[in-house]
């Protein structure tokens, strides 16, 4: 699922807005000026904006700048007729694409769609060396947090230490005993039981049917590993 965020000070076009990328499954967030479009980014994981650019206090073109400065998203702006300059203005300061108002749903959600396509098919969402990904699946080993779809889960430590063990090494089938050397740096003495119920736990918290996994598999007689995706 992909999060955008709607800025615009107009209430009625950021409702239309949400109502048009929720039927599509984009998870929205909402901001009614520049100011508080930044602090969003700055706060979550955003994959689009979609950005106003008459505003009080903070405009687009100034928030546009500011998200620049720490974010590479793509941006369309959100412009009326009588704006041309100011999109213009826009493109040259690192806008992807623009919508002029009113629009057409049909047409937002095509723009929507390919931007995020070609953001996604470029690698421009570049991730830090100490993230790890795997499907829905992200790992960041520096801030020691995981997030399944966009949505933080919580590990205990030697739950995030197997996770992080099996997904530098999708494929790779890993005995009890091999985890448990790894992970807790002792003799893998009883280790079987130990690291079974730690193997669950990381289940019930990443799989959507722990009893049909997608990610973490069984491989019977051997151990445990990561499936590759995709």
């Amino acid at each position: 699922m992909y999060n955008i965020l709607i800025c615009d000070d107009d209430y009625d076009i950021v409702s239309a807005l949400k109502i048009y990328l929720s039927s599509d499954d984009y998870k929205t967030f909402t901001a009614y000026n520049g100011k508080r479009a930044v602090e969003i980014i700055k706060e979550n994981k955003i994959h689009l904006v979609l950005l106003d650019i008459m505003m009080p206090d903070v405009d687009g073109i100034t928030a546009m700048v500011e998200i620049r400065k720490i974010s590479n998203v793509p941006i369309i702006l959100l412009t009326a007729k009588s704006e041309d300059n100011d999109k213009v203005l826009g493109l040259n300061l690192g806008a992807d694409d623009y919508i002029t108002k009113p629009f057409n749903p049909v047409e937002v959600l095509a723009r929507v769609k390919s931007q995020l396509r070609r953001y996604m098919q470029l690698g421009a969402e570049t991730k830090p060396k100490s993230v790890i990904q795997i499907g829905d699946i992200e790992l960041d080993d520096d801030a020691k947090t995981v997030t399944v779809a966009s949505e933080p889960i919580s590990l205990t430590p030697i739950e995030f230490d197997i996770l992080k063990l099996l997904m530098q090494n999708p494929g790779k089938v890993y005995s009890t005993k091999q985890i448990y050397s790894e992970v807790w740096k002792d003799e893998p003495y009883g280790a079987e039981n130990t690291v079974a119920v730690h193997i669950r736990h990381i289940r019930e918290k990443i799989e959507i049917n722990p009893a049909e996994p997608r990610y973490f598999k069984v491989v019977w007689g051997q151990g445990y590993k990561m499936e590759r995706q995709g």
